[in-house]
């Protein structure tokens, strides 16, 4: 799926607003995640704090009714994108590092990491650390058979 610069700019706006909320201060905010949530049926694109309270919240209409298999796979790399245009906005915001962006799913289901922060590090564009699910599963098993 290619966005359209209509939907670019509202999600660079819903992003905007989303750090807005978290003006540079000297107390910084403690905050684990900031996690966006994007309905594929209604377009909707949802911003919540570690304490599922609502940040801010827009319709994004080329998602409206979207179909495609690769619904939320597309919509990370959209959302990586524009995330990454804005890092030195993020980089200024009130947030206690580390913090992380989440992509979910609107029934709350990890779908990817769009950008971890820590005092040193900024990972942008994929998961802290891939297959780290399946090495678990893996050692689970390992150490279930002994």
């Amino acid at each position: 799926m290619k966005a359209t610069e209509q939907t670019l700019k509202q999600i660079e706006r819903f992003l905007r607003k989303v750090f807005e909320k978290f003006p540079p201060s000297e107390d910084s905010a403690v905050l684990t995640d900031i996690h966006i949530r994007v309905s594929q049926d209604s377009g909707e694109l949802l911003a919540f704090d570690d304490d599922e309270q609502e940040i801010t919240r827009s319709v994004v209409e080329q998602w409206i009714d979207n179909r495609d298999e690769d619904f939320y796979h597309d919509v990370a790399i959209i959302l990586r994108k524009q995330v990454e245009r804005l890092s030195s906005v993020i980089d200024a915001i009130g947030i206690m590092k580390p913090f992380g962006i989440v992509l979910e799913t609107d029934d709350k289901d990890h779908v990817a990491e769009l950008y971890l922060a820590d005092d040193e590090t900024i990972i942008l564009g994929g998961d802290l650390m891939p297959g780290l699910d399946k090495e678990l599963d893996s050692f689970l098993k390992k150490l279930l058979r002994k």
